[in-house]
């Protein structure tokens, strides 16, 4: 954070979805198109209330959800317009919602980075992922937000499906890259005990659990390959030349990682101000009747916790070693093992540079064997 203590990046959720899919973790809500003006009421309310968590000027504002490009256009228009202008503003869309009618109203909102949800380019596993949209749906919105002139698009892709083979892995990597994104997500398929999801595949989730080490070397040797810069544990963007002059990663997630304040507004949206982290409740019925027209004005259930200097000093470490530049350790030295950081260190893992001074200059970094054992890694190296 800068001098000023106000947060410099906001994150705004929209749950609505046309559907819930069998792994999806996120708070949602299928539907409702009936409610989402009046979440649209309090969710600006909410904003309002808290405007004084928020910087003069506001660097990211990331619009999650949910399948924000599924709420009504109109809705969608007037939220955001409220938005505080931002450099980053991204919306996350799903390909079979995106239409020139959409794209068009991304652009007149400020919205200049679109993150795109592909998942694969499977049909198959796309069925398997309860997913609504096919390979052409995914081609065609790209195409769209081009013609709508984005020029900062990203797309996510899982591996570790159920029934995906290493063949289809590589396909869903050409496939993306013949679409040339600015920026790559690339994640393992996480899928909580207990989901119908979980219940339905078990056992061959735990085949594809044992292959998951052999996919993430593959994406990384492809995506590098191709010219991406692996920039943190599961994100890519384009760099030097073809990057012309942008800096291209995930500006938003970016503050996360390097341990910025942010504010969160909407169901289930997390806000880390200071020594404090708070969580809004998942239900929109409570939602509504706190912050809604009809509402008693109060702020929405959310959960608090204070957050101990250890405990912040940590997650600094955890999330600032995904990164592949190095981590600062003035102030974060306190949260280090030392016999394990020397392990680390000895077993190639780790890189330690520069030297202890005065100024306390010194940084750490993981090298690339130590980034693809990631966690285990970071774990080790924690007091």
């Amino acid at each position: 954070m800068t001098n000023n203590p106000r947060a410099r990046h906001l994150y705004v959720h929209l749950p609505f979805c046309v559907h819930r899919c069998g792994y999806c973790d996120f708070v949602t809500v299928v539907g409702r198109i009936d409610q989402h003006e009046a979440y649209a009421d309090a969710l600006l309310a909410e904003l309002a209330s808290e405007s004084g968590s928020l910087a003069d000027a506001v660097d990211t504002v990331f619009v999650g959800g949910g399948t924000p490009t599924f709420t009504e256009p109109d809705t969608l228009r007037r939220i955001l317009a409220a938005l505080p202008p931002a450099i980053e503003v991204t919306v996350e869309a799903n390909p079979e919602t995106v239409t020139p009618e959409l794209a068009a109203i991304l652009r007149e909102g400020g919205v200049n980075r679109i993150s795109l949800g592909a998942q694969t380019f499977a049909p198959r596993l796309l069925g398997v992922l309860e997913r609504v949209a096919g390979p052409d749906d995914i081609r065609r919105a790209m195409h769209t937000l081009r013609d709508a002139s984005f020029d900062n698009i990203s797309l996510d892709l899982i591996y570790g499906i159920p029934g995906q083979e290493p063949p289809d892995l590589d396909n869903d990597l050409a496939e993306a890259l013949a679409l040339a994104p600015e920026h790559l997500s690339l994640y393992e398929l996480e899928a909580k005990p207990g989901t119908r999801f979980t219940r339905a595949w078990g056992a061959e989730l735990v085949r594809q659990s044992e292959a998951m080490e052999g996919y993430f070397e593959r994406v990384v040797e492809t995506l590098r390959g191709a010219g991406y810069r692996w920039y943190e544990t599961a994100n890519f963007c384009v760099s030097g030349d073809r990057a012309g002059g942008r800096d291209l990663r995930a500006q938003h997630n970016l503050g996360y990682w390097q341990g910025r304040d942010y504010l969160g507004v909407g169901i289930g949206a997390v806000s880390t101000l200071g020594e404090q982290r708070r969580r809004n409740g998942a239900s929109i019925g409570r939602y509504l009747g706190a912050l809604g027209k009809d509402g008693d004005g109060r702020a929405p259930p959310r959960e608090l916790e204070q957050l101990e200097p250890l405990t912040k000093a940590q997650e600094r470490l955890m999330l600032g070693l995904r990164l592949d530049e190095p981590l600062p350790l003035t102030g974060v030295e306190h949260a280090i093992d030392r016999l394990g950081l020397e392990r680390m260190v000895a077993g190639g893992l780790a890189v330690v540079h520069g030297e202890s001074d005065v100024n306390d200059r010194r940084s750490l970094s993981l090298t690339d064997r130590g980034r693809f054992l990631g966690g285990g890694v970071t774990a080790e190296l924690l007091a």
